[in-house]
């Protein structure tokens, strides 16, 4: 199993043939273990980002069974561009396992423009139940920069730690005065890291 994935991985660091590319979308989409099949997405994803074979194994991976797969075809959605459906990775951002929704917010935060999309991001950003996929909601609305994401950004200071530094280094995207108050409250916040993610955005 190892050596397979290993293998797979290793292809995508150099020039397929057509051939090397449809044997690799076989396995991303027909090896038994969740590990191969996804080292074979990734090296698709490196080395034919472009090709019909790698969309299509793209689309079969996001709806794996396993979600080492559906994380690893959220991490690699941004190389394939248009061609990894927005609406496939909304979808993922409501994923049981928070591994894969974080992955997927974080891949939105890179190709997300729907309106859709941020509405979904917000809600994530303020009522998901794990930190984590918190925290990368915010991250990819702060990335977006559309100001329907801003409520949730500005909710998002108040949560924890390592989420309030994320909403406070995405409101550089934003102004206003809700904007400037919340950088201003951020500079006495007990983390000491949201301190210095304030003072770094006011400098």
């Amino acid at each position: 199993m190892l050596d397979r994935a290993a293998a797979a991985a290793a292809a995508g660091h150099r020039k397929l043939t057509a051939d090397e590319v449809a044997a690799l979308a076989a396995q991303a989409t027909a090896d038994p273990e969740p590990v191969v099949r996804a080292a074979a997405l990734g090296a698709l994803a490196r080395a034919a980002p472009a090709a019909a074979a790698t969309t299509a194994a793209w689309h079969a991976a996001a709806a794996d069974a396993s979600p080492v797969v559906r994380r690893r075809a959220a991490e690699v959605a941004p190389r394939l561009g248009p061609r990894a459906g927005e609406e496939v990775l909304v979808s993922l951002v409501a994923d049981t396992d928070a591994w894969v929704a974080d992955a997927a917010a974080f891949a939105l935060g890179e190709v997300g423009t729907a309106s859709e999309t941020v509405a979904v991001l917000a809600r994530t950003a303020t009522e998901h139940a794990d930190a984590l996929v918190r925290e990368a909601a915010v991250a990819a609305l702060g990335a977006i920069g559309d100001p329907a994401g801003l409520p949730a950004i500005l909710h998002a200071c108040d949560d924890k730690p390592a989420v309030r530094r994320r909403a406070v280094l995405a409101l550089a995207a934003f102004e206003g005065e809700a904007v400037e108050a919340r950088l201003r409250a951020a500079l006495h916040d007990r983390d000491w890291q949201v301190r210095q993610a304030a003072e770094d955005l006011r400098r």
